[in-house]
């Protein structure tokens, strides 16, 4: 997941001119866009923007581990209000254009699933969600019914990419 503060193409910066990912854009806003090229020159000219990337592949690495330990150990409920806390601090918007299939989709469950944790968000006050649409209404409770890893992430994130 990437959001104002994050990059594709991450694979340059190991210096490795390919990617076994595909990018899927789910919310509207701007990109800066290099030529793989201009971005290698721009890592050789700035150590301290190479540096920071490396910093941010670093977080980055180890959002997916937690994230593959928290597919197996946690509950649906937990993983979508983690997931949702992720997406909203990336997007700086309370309301988020998703579909209960997208989120089963990134969080690797049944669509079935996915409808009754959205449900179970909704009764708890947490989210409003319509077709398509799913509103953040208390962030506080959102960060209490996820897990733990939403936690861990932030920390690691403010230890290692903060605001310059």
């Amino acid at each position: 997941m990437a959001g104002r503060e994050g990059m594709l193409g991450s694979s340059l910066v190991l210096g490795v001119e390919e990617t076994p990912l595909l990018a899927l854009v789910q919310g509207s806003g701007s990109a800066l866009r290099l030529t793989a090229d201009s971005f290698q020159r721009l890592l050789l000219d700035s150590p301290v923007l190479h540096q920071r990337l490396k910093r941010y592949l670093y977080v980055v690495m180890n959002q997916l581990a937690t994230s593959s330990t928290c597919n197996h150990f946690h509950r649906i409920e937990a993983r979508l209000a983690r997931w949702l806390l992720m997406t909203q601090d990336r997007a700086e918007t309370d309301q988020l254009q998703l579909t209960h299939e997208f989120l089963a989709m990134m969080l690797g469950v049944r669509r079935a699933g996915m409808t009754l944790a959205v449900i179970a968000l909704h009764a708890r006050g947490l989210i409003r969600y319509q077709r398509g649409a799913i509103k953040l209404i208390d962030r506080p409770g959102l960060i209490e019914a996820s897990c733990e890893c939403y936690s861990v992430d932030c920390a690691l994130y403010t230890k290692m990419l903060p605001v310059l």
